[in-house]
């Protein structure tokens, strides 16, 4: 942290507070995993990292105005896996992810689940896909809106293993689950941390999380890419900057978020939330969001997914 110190006053860098702006209401998982670094932020620094939540269009609010911002450090963006879903969602889009950012750092990867009511009576992912080979068209599948991340893993899952079924879009996990619980739909994609505790309370049974790796929130649950290899459809956020920020910005901010990422009552609230530490240098960061925005352009297009 001394270092760390040492070269935030060799920039000068921030003499003023900086912004944090967040696409979604506050509450939300990315909006907790940002407040926490937003914290740990201005404790290495001296200055104020203001998490300020400005939430519309699916997160395009205030991606577009960090976009638009002065390239100087002090606008940033908690940009999230739904920033690399509508890069390719929103036709007439004024900005580009990859190439009007550059990324800063990681924050947070967070699974998400594929999951039924046991009283649907599928145990397993082999048995959700014999169910919709067996019943073309029938298997309803729910998601927590209309181009979430929910909806196009779901998307992505049905062309892997080449089923069909009725995408029903909820506003939120929060009737998604209801819907669950209620029967109205069969299975859905949800955030483990919004479903963890009704799977743990036996009132949800989980399928497969979207992660490479199992989550230490449900070691016994497989991953779905032991089903389908290669898939990932991870939640994730982290710090973004306008894209002519200049480099010593970028790297100072990226220092720091990664000593506080290896904080260990950081990474334990991490893991409280669903989540894993997600811990990578600017220019793997770039190359991560390019292939995510590659990946589900892929997925909306083959889908013909239209926001709502």
């Amino acid at each position: 942290m001394s270092a760390l110190s040492r070269r935030a006053c060799a920039l000068d860098y921030p003499t003023r507070p900086v912004r944090v702006l967040v696409g979604f209401a506050p509450g939300g998982t990315a909006d907790i995993a940002a407040r926490l670094i937003g914290q740990s932020l201005s404790e290495h620094f001296g200055q104020q990292f203001v998490i300020e939540n400005r939430p519309g269009a699916g997160s395009n609010v205030a991606t577009e105005a960090v976009a638009r911002a002065v390239p100087d450090g002090y606008t940033l963006l908690d940009v999230t896996a739904t920033n690399s879903v509508n890069a390719s969602l929103y036709a007439n889009l004024p900005l580009n992810l990859t190439r009007d950012f550059a990324m800063v750092a990681g924050i947070a990867q967070m699974p998400l689940v594929l999951e039924v009511a046991p009283s649907f009576g599928v145990a397993s992912v082999e048995e959700l896909i014999a169910y919709a080979k067996a019943n073309p068209g029938k298997l309803t599948m729910g998601s927590f809106g209309t181009g979430s991340t929910s909806h196009v893993a779901g998307e992505l899952f049905k062309m892997n293993a080449g089923i069909d079924a009725v995408h029903v879009p909820y506003r939120g996990a929060a009737p998604l689950i209801t819907a669950l619980l209620g029967n109205e739909i069969q299975a859905a994609f949800d955030n483990l941390t919004s479903s963890i505790g009704t799977i743990k309370s036996g009132q949800l049974r989980a399928l497969a999380v979207t992660t490479k790796t199992r989550s230490p929130a449900l070691p016994d649950v497989p991953t779905l890419s032991e089903f389908q290899p290669g898939f990932e459809a991870s939640g994730w956020n982290g710090i973004a900057a306008p894209k002519a920020t200049p480099p010593a910005i970028v790297e100072a901010l990226n220092a720091s978020i990664n000593a506080a990422l290896a904080d260990p009552k950081i990474t334990s609230r991490i893991v409280e939330l669903g989540g894993s530490v997600f811990s990578i240098s600017p220019g793997d960061f770039d190359k991560f969001v390019a292939d995510e925005v590659t990946k589900w352009e892929r997925v909306v297009k083959a889908a013909n997914i239209k926001p709502e």
